[in-house]
């Protein structure tokens, strides 16, 4: 079954000030999320900081959240790392646990060719019975998952179903969409940044996958109904909102620590510590992101 269009939340891994996962806080914040309606949750997302906890705390996450969300929204779940061992480690962990599908990031520091992304994605493809989405973040990998390489692996891996493009260019995503198209009716393809909602949508594409949405996901969710309902107002309503709160990623030395403290500004008293090597969210960002979120 094709992932659903829609607004999707990489949540926030919401921990306490020693660095442990704040389970109650969590769970309220995964409450709220969905009963604003999202359409779906992914667990270790880069917002999440998939790339800083250990595979036991990933695992003690997972199935919290699992049990958590108890299958009233898809539940999806980053598996990225740069072994592949610790990739499929974690993937088949998640077969345990009402998971929906995971999200593959690229390998990096080296960044891989054609040949290698290729292998690398369907090694991992070929190792789970879960639906997989692909990762596209080249501002982070320094490697890019061109069109081609998309389309080449929708077609040989079957259980290859989507992608997140967080490339600050609809462009790329317009041509991702185009080239998948052609061989995999079904595949999904959404926006990594918050404010290309409406023009993934479009191009022909499946909505976003944006960290905007821990801030106000009822934001989200009224764009994404609007869409479907052909309102223009409310869409513009609701992306001139989103457009006011991009402001957010451009207040901190980390975007996480921006919107981990919009969480807290929104009123969820949460701990906004990010794990090391990061620099802290300070008052006087605090009182900017306070502004911000009005």
């Amino acid at each position: 079954m094709p992932m659903r269009s829609g607004v999707y939340c990489p949540t926030i891994t919401i921990t306490d000030d020693s660095g442990r996962i704040d389970r109650e806080k969590w769970g309220q914040h995964l409450d709220h999320l969905i009963d604003a309606g999202i359409t779906g949750i992914l667990v270790f997302g880069s917002i999440g900081e998939f790339y800083s906890f250990s595979m036991e705390e990933k695992k003690d996450a997972v199935a919290f959240a699992a049990e958590h969300v108890a299958g009233r929204v898809p539940l999806y779940v980053g598996v990225g790392a740069t072994r592949v061992a610790d990739v499929v480690e974690l993937a088949n962990y998640c077969e345990g646990y009402e998971v929906a599908g995971l999200f593959l990031i690229s390998p990096y520091y080296f960044g891989p060719s054609h040949a290698t992304a290729k292998e690398f994605f369907t090694t991992v493809a070929n190792a789970t019975t879960l639906p997989i989405v692909l990762y596209n973040f080249p501002a982070r990998t320094g490697t890019d998952l061109s069109p081609a390489l998309v389309a080449e692996l929708a077609s040989s891996c079957p259980n290859i179903v989507g992608l997140k493009d967080t490339v600050d260019n609809i462009s790329h995503t317009r041509a991702v969409i185009e080239a998948v198209a052609k061989v995999a009716p079904e595949f999904r393809v959404f926006s990594g940044f918050d404010e290309y909602y409406t023009v993934n949508r479009i191009a022909g594409g499946a909505g976003v996958v944006s960290g905007l949405t821990n801030v106000e996901p009822e934001t989200f969710v009224a764009l994404h109904k609007a869409y479907e309902a052909a309102n223009f107002a409310g869409v513009v309503g609701a992306a001139s909102r989103i457009s006011h709160l991009m402001a957010l990623y451009g207040t901190t030395d980390l975007f996480i620590s921006a919107i981990k403290g919009a969480v807290k500004a929104a009123g969820l008293e949460i701990a906004t510590q990010i794990n090391a090597p990061a620099t802290q969210l300070n008052e006087e960002q605090e009182r900017t992101i306070t502004r911000i979120i009005g």
